[in-house]
């Protein structure tokens, strides 16, 4: 696990090394054990290393044994050891234990088509000299993340686009092509970047350059079959075949691990695994708040704690206020790009908890996309119920959840929030409804708070995402777009960001690849039944976890910030989105900005997201726009609030 960075001089001049210090110097969190380079005339690679297997022979970059391939690679080759063996049995000579020294061997016996062969989270960089051809590339799910900056004189690359910024010529600019569609989810998605001049790399694809000459390709995409032709228990018994073996894979480790607990049925299976797997007590990590009723939704550390006891697992929790205030400016420094998702301040949190003991923590993250966890995709099932009902009835119902109140911070009105946003979707097409779930603020709204059209951009990723899917079946058409959108640039952005924030690596095995083809082939039907979600994933897992767990009510992995932002951070929050500070960056509309702010206080609407996209696209440009430290801008945001 590291960081990887590097450099192609289309000018053919040779790449300085003190421009691979610097960029991997803003990166040294992510590799705090080791560092290394390599430069060939207009090609440099290098990283930051976090180690994690052969802690003593796996420095990097590596080469072959004639010096003619280099290679960096950040993340995870489960399958290393069945790799190895393959090509010693070949003839191949290994110099280290380190699990990225497949790819060495693999791409000199197969070529590019090699990445079909791994199982693993990665990005890689390899240069070949015999070619002259440096080739990059990530995962097929986009566990790990990779940033490209393309000009007439280079093409370079990092793991974190603030590498990038490292470069000579490179300044922070605002992508305004993107901020539409960043107000529209509350992320940026790929290809697309919040700094200008900078792309991220796509999940599952390949870039090569040769004779100054850049190709890039897809090379795996998500099944579109369905197999219809088997039973559920069929079904059951692949799945628990298939989930025992990916968390098996993902616990090989030359250093102390230890696994995210939330008591949720994605945590809770992972450490009932990882128990079957170990002969020691499994370290696990559970985070709660503290506070009133809105603190106690997102308070899971008894069910946590009912896993831990059942799987007699070596468990720790924090209970915590956090210090939003302080924390905001500096993990948004770590992030790259503001987002909106509270569960980044939440993941950080654990994981700097977690790291007091170990250097690698296995998450549930993604059994919600794959298996159908998340409310929103039962959507269809109650609008084919809804439209049987009378057209006065549904208008009446229309025109009377409109003026519901809304707060996903308390019970009884987080309830009123989900049937508004039903009854407003429930007539549309089910792409469209879908939007209407995973959308921030719709694509109307997000014109009126925009001053300029530049700004709104051309980009629409959950348009090219459901072009993309391909698949008649309306459930798995939802997984498909999530697989692309939300799954990579949203929620497996900021797990790697935060944990390797606190350089931690964090492992997502329900997120295997050959997991994944399993539940993409399978049908909707059997994956959500009834209106019960995560129905076939819950039946595989009731011979392991008890009733109480997997059928609990869910919760989000998040923060109560829609309760801090009518309360204690209320100031920082209009301060913040003040018409003197939103003038100066002339991107909203004022009178829109306070619209939205008196809505979500007075909860005619639950602004959560909105607010915070906005707040934390503020805080980002202080920080990169404005060339200002961290903690500077932290303790100017303290005095809003002291």
């Amino acid at each position: 696990m590291c960081g990887i960075h590097g450099i192609y001089r289309f000018d053919g001049l040779s790449v300085e090394p003190r421009m691979l210090s610097s960029m991997g110097d803003r990166i040294r969190h992510r590799g705090p054990d080791d560092e290394g380079s390599h430069v060939d005339g207009p090609c440099g690679i290098g990283m930051r290393r976090l180690s994690i297997i052969d802690l003593a022979g796996g420095h990097q970059p590596l080469s072959n044994a004639d010096g003619t391939l280099w290679l960096v690679c950040n993340g995870e080759i489960y399958n290393f050891r069945e790799l190895r063996s393959e090509l010693q049995g070949k003839g191949y000579r290994f110099k280290t234990g380190s699990d990225s020294e497949v790819l060495l061997h693999l791409y000199d016996a197969e070529g590019d088509d090699f990445v079909l062969r791994l199982n693993g989270m990665f990005d890689f960089a390899l240069w070949d000299a015999r070619r002259r051809r440096l080739l990059i590339g990530r995962d097929r799910l986009g566990v790990k993340p990779l940033y490209v900056l393309q000009d007439w004189q280079r093409l370079a690359f990092a793991s974190e686009a603030k590498a990038l910024l490292a470069l000579p010529g490179v300044s922070a600019e605002l992508n305004r092509e993107v901020v539409a569609d960043y107000l529209h989810l509350g992320y940026v998605a790929a290809p697309g970047c919040i700094f200008k001049g900078i792309r991220k790399l796509p999940p599952a694809t390949l870039l090569a350059v040769e004779d100054g000459e850049v190709r890039e390709w897809r090379y795996w995409r998500l099944p579109e079959e369905i197999v219809s032709d088997l039973s559920e228990s069929q079904w059951i018994e692949r799945v628990q075949v298939q989930l025992d073996e990916s968390v098996r894979m993902q616990m090989v480790s030359d250093v102390p691990i230890g696994a995210f607990l939330s008591g949720g049925v994605d945590s809770s299976a992972v450490v009932g695994l990882m128990a079957r797997h170990s002969e020691q007590p499994i370290r696990t990590y559970a985070i709660g708040f503290s506070g009133g009723e809105a603190e106690a939704l997102y308070n899971e550390l008894p069910y946590a704690r009912q896993v831990a006891k059942l799987f007699a697992t070596n468990h720790r929790e924090i209970v915590v206020q956090p210090d939003v205030v302080a924390l905001l400016p500096k993990l948004l420094w770590h992030m790259d790009e503001p987002l909106s998702d509270t569960a980044f301040i939440t993941t950080y949190l654990v994981s700097a908890f977690a790291r007091e003991d170990v250097k690698v923590i296995l998450s549930g993250v993604g059994g919600d996309e794959l298996f159908g966890g998340y409310r929103r995709y039962l959507g269809g099932h109650y609008a084919r119920r809804y439209r049987r009902w009378p057209g006065w009835l549904r208008r009446m119902a229309s025109y009377a959840a409109r003026r519901l109140p809304t707060d996903r911070h308390s019970g009884l009105l987080n309830n009123l929030r989900l049937a508004k946003g039903f009854m407003a979707s429930a007539e549309m097409s089910s792409d469209e409804r879908y939007r209407s779930y995973l959308q921030v603020l719709s694509r109307r709204h997000v014109s009126a708070l925009l001053l300029e059209e530049s700004a709104a951009g051309p980009s629409d990723s959950l348009a090219r995402a459901f072009a993309a899917a391909g698949n008649e079946d309306e459930l798995n058409r939802m997984f498909a777009v999530d697989a692309e959108t939300q799954l990579p640039d949203d929620l497996l952005l900021l797990t790697d960001k935060m944990s390797m924030a606190v350089s931690l690596e964090c492992r997502v095995p329900l997120l295997d690849h050959q997991l994944v083809e399993l539940a993409a082939a399978m049908p909707a039907a059997i994956k959500v039944r009834d209106g019960r979600l995560k129905h076939l994933l819950k039946a595989s897992l009731a011979d392991l976890l008890p009733d109480e767990i997997l059928n609990r009510k869910k919760r989000g992995f998040g923060t109560p910030m829609g309760a801090w932002l009518k309360r204690e951070l209320a100031p920082l929050l209009k301060r913040l989105l003040a018409a003197d500070v939103v003038q100066a960056r002339g991107l909203f509309n004022q009178a829109v900005v306070n619209r939205l702010i008196a809505d979500h206080q007075a909860n005619r609407i639950d602004g959560t997201d909105i607010l915070l996209a906005m707040m934390n696209l503020e805080i980002w440009s202080r920080i990169f726009l404005d060339r200002r430290d961290p903690a500077d801008v932290a303790e100017e945001l303290k005095s809003y609030v002291a």
